[in-house]
């Protein structure tokens, strides 16, 4: 298994809201057209459709991060003090175990997308 790689496509609004919020998280942009954005972090990527019509707080859309340092990660992105979440709910990036011993933390982005991130050596 490759560490740090997103594994879905999600969807967004507008690309420049997008951008921004995922250049707090440490993106950058690496490839746009007016369909498509792919953002980069390290060895992680996340692609993105075009989807001007969806409505955040009816979004079902998710995908997984799994990566080799679940806790630095968390650490980073706790600390950037993000706003809140498009329901308006104050973000909560504590650190999850399930009862299958599976380590993670979430983010939801400004489109209602949800982020788990998953720990690897967990899983």
């Amino acid at each position: 298994m490759r560490a740090d790689r997103i594994t879905a496509n999600l969807p967004s609004r507008d690309f420049e809201a997008t951008c921004a919020f995922y250049a707090r998280l440490g993106f950058a942009e690496v490839y746009r057209d007016t369909g498509w954005l792919i953002l980069a972090r390290d060895t992680m990527e996340v692609e993105f459709v075009h989807h001007p019509d969806l409505v955040p707080e009816e979004s079902w859309h998710s995908a997984c991060i799994r990566v080799d340092d679940l806790d630095g990660l968390q650490q980073t992105w706790d600390a950037l003090e993000l706003p809140d979440d498009p329901m308006g709910r104050p973000r909560d990036m504590s650190l999850i175990e399930n009862e299958n011993g599976v380590r993670f933390f979430c983010v939801i982005d400004p489109d209602g997308s949800l982020l788990r991130c998953i720990d690897n050596g967990s899983v």
